[in-house]
């Protein structure tokens, strides 16, 4: 594949990891993967292998969660997207958060997901 063409399918392959995130859909997030896919949640834990990663996700309920996507840039063997969410917290509460999501691919395929995700709490500004 031309770089060109790597390029588009790698963001194409991170709206569909984004849509099945939202769809709580962990077989078609899993479909994308290299079997050996890791996925670091920067500041938590680092899991390796889909069926290890399938378990993980198997224990979180993040509810429906609501996705904006703000940008994704692709280059070479990797992509990179951020925007915000809401989803719930370790509390089971509803509450904002901003994220940057690192994806390197093996040809087509997630290898690895580096994720930066950071809970963005409205404080009334009376309140500060």
């Amino acid at each position: 594949m031309s770089s060109a063409t790597l390029t588009t399918t790698h963001k194409r392959t991170v709206e569909q990891a984004n849509d099945a995130f939202v769809r709580n859909d962990i077989e078609a997030f899993l479909n994308l993967c290299t079997e050996n896919i890791e996925w670091t949640m920067v500041g938590d834990t680092t899991v390796r292998g889909k069926s290890a990663v399938r378990e993980w996700m198997k224990s979180m309920d993040p509810g429906t969660p609501a996705v904006t996507v703000d940008r994704i840039i692709a280059e070479a063997d990797f992509a990179v997207t951020w925007g915000s969410l809401t989803m719930k917290d370790k509390d089971g509460r509803a509450a904002p958060f901003t994220y940057c999501d690192v994806y390197r691919f093996q040809g087509d395929r997630i290898a690895a997901l580096k994720a930066f995700v950071i809970k963005t709490g409205q404080q009334d500004a009376k309140s500060r």
